[in-house]
């Protein structure tokens, strides 16, 4: 597997791409993926695309997770929101950075599922909810930063009343055929919303 990641490394950082932070590239050498993947997955789990994770989610393209992870550079001191937990793959790369990570998900068993591959790990960081993400943490905690893994159809405003006045947040949305990552921060008490890059993510639901 150690000779999968490392194909994995010259994935990302191939012609075009642009993932230089050096602690994101060790927490993605170090993280096994082939752990957050069904059995009959894991000879692609290294390749860098998305894959099935059942209940019609996936685990993302590692350059996504990479990308989307170099964007909040989440540090030691950090406090991180993800929306989405899915397969835990993002989770446990935030976690690898991250002081704490807390993680909603809206379908029980895939958020049971990564909070026990975490656990086998040694994560101890990482703090789990079967919820709907549009709802944020229901605890009065602000972030230093949010990190949603599913797509909206528009951007959920109300998530940045749980960020830091210096936080960010990087979401995919749009339809599934025209989605876009947007980065969200607040520059002289005003939101601004900045498009990044087409992509394609699974929708996010409002409810459970």
């Amino acid at each position: 597997m150690h000779i999968q990641r490392e194909k994995l490394l010259r994935q990302l950082q191939g012609f075009g791409r642009h993932i230089s932070n050096q602690r994101v590239v060790e927490a993605m050498l170090k993280i096994p993926r082939h752990l957050f993947v069904p059995f009959d997955e894991k000879d692609l789990a290294y390749e860098d695309k998305p894959l099935p994770i059942g209940f019609g989610q996936t685990i993302s393209q590692p350059y996504m997770v990479a990308t989307m992870t170099q964007l909040i550079d989440p540090r030691p001191d950090q406090c991180i929101l993800e929306i989405g937990t899915g397969s835990g793959y993002q989770t446990a790369i935030l976690a690898e950075l991250a002081g704490r990570v807390h993680t909603v998900e809206c379908i029980a068993k895939l958020s049971h599922r990564a909070r026990e591959t975490l656990d086998r790990l040694g994560y101890q960081n990482v703090h789990f909810l079967t919820g709907d993400g549009y709802k944020g943490w229901p605890e009065p905690i602000v972030f230093d930063a949010i990190l949603i893994a599913c797509a909206p159809k528009d951007i959920p405003w109300e998530l940045t009343k749980q960020l830091k006045p210096t936080g960010q947040m990087i979401i995919p949305v749009g339809p599934q055929d025209n989605q876009y990552l947007k980065r969200i921060y607040q520059n002289k008490n005003q939101w601004i919303e900045e498009t990044l890059m087409e992509v394609r993510f699974v929708p996010m639901v409002s409810s459970l």
